[in-house]
């Protein structure tokens, strides 16, 4: 008796909407599109910070659309990694043509492989205070 009453009571209770993930992504985006246009303003323009070669122009198309250069010069990674890295920002939208895959991830794997010496970022007067030495 007390189940048969509690069905009824739910089944009168008024129902809210249910979102699907989909309108929630949606709203999400939404919300969230102003903020990300601002920040896509203008792409990054570090080019001389690669290093000189073949593919350098190529790298700096396909990678410093939405990073900027020390993201590349600061990693140190294998050839296999520079791999699936490539793979993978191919997959997100990084345009890199099929017949450059190989010729770049040569490129990166040569100037950013794992034996080179750690990479260090450029003081700046902006970073050290004026006074040539880094503040802490």
């Amino acid at each position: 008796m007390f189940l048969s009453f509690e069905r009824a009571r739910l089944s009168a209770a008024p129902q809210t909407p249910k979102k699907s993930n989909a309108a929630l992504a949606a709203s999400a985006l939404l919300i969230l599109a102003p903020f990300t246009l601002a920040q896509k303003a203008a792409p990054a323009n570090v080019t001389a910070d690669l290093p000189a070669g073949a593919l350098q122009a190529k790298a700096t198309a396909a990678c410093l659309e939405c990073h900027e250069a020390r993201i590349i010069l600061q990693q140190r990674l294998s050839k296999a990694a520079w791999t699936k890295e490539v793979d993978k920002m191919t997959k997100w939208g990084a345009v890199v043509d099929a017949a450059d895959r190989d010729a770049l991830i040569d490129y990166l794997s040569a100037n950013f492989s794992p034996d080179k010496p750690a990479y260090e970022a450029q003081q700046t007067s902006a970073s050290t205070g004026g006074t040539g030495k880094a503040s802490k």
